[in-house]
């Protein structure tokens, strides 16, 4: 399936002449596959947890946002893919648009996946995913290590189809799980939730 189709469930949910959000033309992707943490202030406060596959961003809602210890296991909700340039888009979405709110870049960078079958050879990350269940190490600014995505309810029933993120391992000294989203700051620019609404739209 082509990048266009990939996001068409993306683009029929938004009015481009209203939102800033990035329309999806350009798929340029480096060497290593980026990741992106974003918290959004829609009509629930959540985090937006987004891996790169190939050339758009799954993503998936994470209402308690992903934590460093191995202790939390966090729902997470798939929605729609997005596109690559997504990783940077901060700002306001107006309201009245499918999502509209505050959303900030919690954290960005690379992840290398981890996947593999039971012989121990590498597994495509896509089909990983398709299969219900991918590991991969995040070199973020704030998130660093092992995490696994797990599904555990695959929708077919009529129910949302839903996940787990849980880090592996141990818990990394100076972790302190999940932070307050309120007080969280942007990767890129510094700025609070509060701050990127009093200021509209990021530059």
């Amino acid at each position: 399936m082509g990048e266009k189709d990939r996001l068409r469930e993306y683009r029929g949910k938004r009015d481009f002449g209203r939102t800033r959000e990035p329309q999806g033309r350009a798929a340029a992707s480096g060497e290593e596959p980026r990741f992106v943490v974003q918290i959004h202030d829609a009509s629930t406060l959540h985090f937006d947890f987004r891996l790169q596959v190939d050339d758009v961003l799954k993503s998936w809602s994470v209402p308690k946002g992903p934590s460093d210890d191995p202790q939390d296991k966090r729902l997470a909700m798939p929605t729609e893919d997005h596109p690559l340039e997504y990783e940077e888009f901060e700002g306001v979405i107006a309201q009245g648009e499918y999502g509209g709110g505050t959303v900030i870049v919690w954290d960005n960078g690379t992840y290398e996946p981890l996947s593999h079958d039971r012989k121990g050879r590498p597994v495509d990350f896509g089909e990983s995913l398709q299969r219900g269940h991918a590991t991969f190490r995040l070199r973020g600014s704030k998130l660093h290590g092992e995490y696994a995505l797990t599904r555990f309810r695959d929708g077919l029933d009529g129910e949302r189809e839903a996940w787990l993120l849980v880090k592996a391992g141990k818990a990394r000294a100076g972790g302190h799980g999940t932070p307050d989203p309120r007080r969280a700051r942007s990767v890129r620019t510094g700025r609070t939730l509060a701050q990127v609404a009093t200021d509209g739209d990021a530059e």
